[in-house]
């Protein structure tokens, strides 16, 4: 079986063609950019809690590496020129270079990560996909602390960019491991 039929794209598309790839992938760009309005402040972070940790995990589980980086690295591309898809409606290079432009980094890392563990078969199982995706989680969590450190005092550092996030992530990881079964049998192919 090929990498590419192991992802729900891969199910869904047998017989890919640029066609029928744009108006999905500008789907799933569009699925990240609404995923970005769910957003709000935390008064003590300069890192806002979002709905995008959630699409980035269920774009590369469901494209698995390629697709889902390359709708990622189209979003990252689309915000950096302006367009207001940053969490919150923000833009701009002053985003990515800013306090959360770590995270931003990570959703491109993690994203490639989560999508090759479903390109060799993770998104079939829900065990297996529960680790791709926290896995992705954890190098959205890594990345963006890394920069994150650069802005904020390091006895400051988890209390503003981990701790509060802890139960959102688990929420978010629930979600999408309760989800992508569902989308399988959707499609018509039962993990197992």
């Amino acid at each position: 079986m090929q990498a590419h039929a192991l992802t729900i794209y891969g199910a869904l598309a047998r017989s890919p063609s640029t066609w029928r790839e744009i108006p999905l992938l500008l789907g799933f760009n569009l699925v990240l950019v609404v995923t970005s309005y769910v957003s709000f402040q935390l008064p003590w972070s300069p890192v806002p809690f979002t709905g995008q940790t959630f699409g980035i995990l269920l774009i590369a589980i469901a494209l698995g590496r390629l697709r889902g980086a390359g709708v990622v690295l189209a979003y990252l591309g689309e915000g950096a020129m302006g367009l207001p898809i940053f969490a919150g409606g923000n833009a701009g290079m002053g985003v990515l270079l800013g306090p959360t432009g770590g995270y931003l980094i990570g959703f491109l890392v993690a994203a490639f990560v989560v999508g090759w563990l479903a390109d060799i078969g993770f998104s079939r199982k829900y065990h297996l996909s529960l680790l791709a995706m926290l896995a992705g989680m954890i190098v959205i969590y890594v990345c963006g602390l890394a920069w994150l450190a650069l802005f904020v005092p390091a006895d400051r550092l988890l209390a503003a960019g981990l701790y509060p996030f802890l139960p959102g992530a688990a929420i978010k990881l629930g979600l999408a491991s309760v989800m992508l079964p569902t989308v399988w049998r959707f499609v018509g192919t039962r993990p197992s």
